[in-house]
Formats: C-alpha cells, structure tokens, sequence
C-alpha cells in the first residue's frame, strides 16, 4: 500500500499534537517530518512565543527531523507568501504529498491553506477538522497527551490561567463562551508529554510578557537558567 509522505505543521501546542498522534495510526500516511514558522528576529514560534530549544525538544521526543521556516518581522504579506512558495516548493521536490494541520472550525483559515497549496501538487490534509472540541479536549486529556497554557488574548481569557496544565479542571473552570480547545484564540498551548513522545519535556515558566494582542510566559527547559 502506498503511503503518502506528509508533513505536520507544528504550532508546539496540542491540536497539532493529537492531529500527530491520529496520522500515525492511518495506514495511508507516512508522517516523515514537522515545519514549523519562527519569527527570524525574537527566535520563537509564531503566536506561541516558544523557544526554539523547546520546540527542537520536541521535535526530538517524536523522532521526528524539524524543518524551521524563518519568518522576517515585521512580514508583510507578500514577503510571507515567497517565503512559503519557496519552502512549499522544496517540500515537493523532496516528494512530499500532504501538509497536515490542526485546524478544528474555522472555515476561512482552513481554505487559507487549501488556497496556499493550490497547483502544487501538495495536499492540505485536517485530521481533526469539526470535531467537538468538548469532546476532543477530553479525549486529548485522558489520552495521556499533556500541554500547560503558554498564552492568552487577555481580551476573552483572564491572563491567570497561563502556566495552567489542559487537564479536565481546566476545561471545567474556563467562563461561559471560551471554547475548551481555544479555537477562537483565547488560549494556545505547549505540549509537554504526548502518547508519541519517547520522553517528556521538563518544563519552567519563568516572566509573564503583556506585549502585543497575546499575554504569553516566558517557557523555559527546566535545567535551563532564564537569561
């Protein structure tokens, strides 16, 4: 049976996580490697705020090779869009057939990335697309996958449940109209421990940053010492 090579685009939270864990057990799909988009001038994740050490950490627990995609800032939009093409263009050279992604509901984003991959011979694939969130919180959570909030839009989410563990206390405590996955950005997520992991990740949290639209904290490796 052929298998098709794809790729996992990895936000370091846990959607992208499960969305990992079910790709490994299709039969059609051979997840070869994860990208990942940084910002070139702070070295974190997008969004996230994520170290790249953390980020290659986990790359590590999952045996999997990372490819990190450099992304200028400020980025305007066009000058993202090369960026991506480029990247795109490499992955198909090297036979890649699908990029994965953890989207859940939000229609506009997930044809964002159909539109992206239009003509290119790649796939844009969703494993968990329109699952309940509810019901998939709880399945992540009593799958052994284990994630702490690493930020929140203190617009919609108090900023006292960063460095919370995603556990069903959690899911429990959030205010009325705060989806249990975040899927509207109230809250993103690092991925600690993971059915796929070899290991887990020791993890501290060290200064509360209040820049920008995100309050995020500053995660660190546990036997790291902050700067």
């Amino acid at each position: 049976m052929h298998k098709r090579k794809t790729l996992m685009s990895w936000s370091t939270g846990k959607d992208a996580a499960w969305a990992c864990n079910l790709l490994s057990q299709d039969p059609n799909i051979e997840l070869v490697g994860l990208f990942c988009t940084i910002n070139a001038q702070l070295q974190r994740t997008a969004v996230h705020a994520v170290r790249i050490e953390l980020l290659q950490q986990q790359a590590a627990a999952l045996g999997l090779p990372l490819q990190i995609v450099e992304i200028p800032y400020p980025c305007c939009n066009d000058d993202y869009n090369t960026i991506m093409a480029k990247f795109i263009s490499q992955a198909r050279s090297a036979d890649i057939e699908c990029f994965a992604y953890g989207d859940l509901l939000l229609a506009d984003v997930r044809q964002y990335r159909i539109d992206q991959l239009h003509n290119t011979g790649i796939e844009a694939i969703f494993p968990l697309w329109q699952m309940d969130t509810r019901q998939l919180a709880g399945v992540m959570i009593d799958g052994g996958q284990l994630a702490i909030v690493t930020c929140v839009d203190p617009r919609r989410l108090p900023e006292c449940y960063i460095g919370k563990v995603f556990d069903h206390e959690f899911i429990a405590s959030l205010p009325a109209g705060i989806d249990p996955c975040g899927e509207n950005g109230e809250f993103h997520t690092f991925v600690y421990a993971s059915p796929l992991f070899s290991q887990a990740i020791a993890i501290s949290c060290g200064d509360i940053n209040r820049q920008g639209h995100y309050t995020w904290v500053d995660l660190t490796l546990a036997s790291t010492k902050l700067n």
